[in-house]
Formats: structure tokens, sequence, C-alpha cells
């Protein structure tokens, strides 16, 4: 019985390697406009929906589901930064 949940270990540490590296480098590029909030969450949308893609044949990994929450979070609050600093450059050139 403990031998079933060693291999289930080694067969999901196997694939979150394979995530990982799928995960390795420029994703996407999302492109938007910081005053309009639709465009904005197309961007984030858009960027979900590459990592998504990137890992899609680990999704039922919780080991790799977890970086994947962690990381779309962390690329979510990038964009909405890229956002307000839009915003706030935009005024401070009117």
């Amino acid at each position: 019985m403990a031998m079933k949940g060693l291999d289930e270990l080694i067969r999901k540490m196997k694939e979150l390697e394979k995530a990982t590296a799928a995960l390795d480098g420029e994703i996407t590029s999302v492109g938007f406009d910081p005053h309009d909030p639709q465009s904005i969450e197309l961007a984030i949308q858009q960027m979900e929906a590459a990592i998504d893609e990137r890992v899609g044949d680990y999704s039922k990994n919780d080991m790799v589901q977890k970086i994947v929450i962690e990381m779309k979070e962390r690329y979510r609050q990038a964009i909405l930064d890229r956002a307000a600093t839009g915003r706030t450059e935009g005024e401070s050139e009117s």
C-alpha cells in the first residue's frame, strides 16, 4: 500500500517538473488600455488562458495547481499595477 502512495508522489513530482519547465520564460504578451477596466480584465483573462494552456495536461495535479494559482495572482497584480502606473503617467502628462 505504501508503494502506491510513493508511485503517486513520484508521478506528481514528474508532472510538476514538466509544468514548471512549460511555464519558464515568456508566457504571453498582453496589451491593454489602462483607462478601460474591460481592457484590463481581458488582458488578465488572456494571461490566465495562456498559463492554463501551458499546463493543461497537469490540471488535476494539486501541486501544479498551487503554482498556477500563485502565478496567476502574481501576473494579475502586475497587470493591475501597470494599469495604475499608466493612468498616473497619463494624468501627469495632461
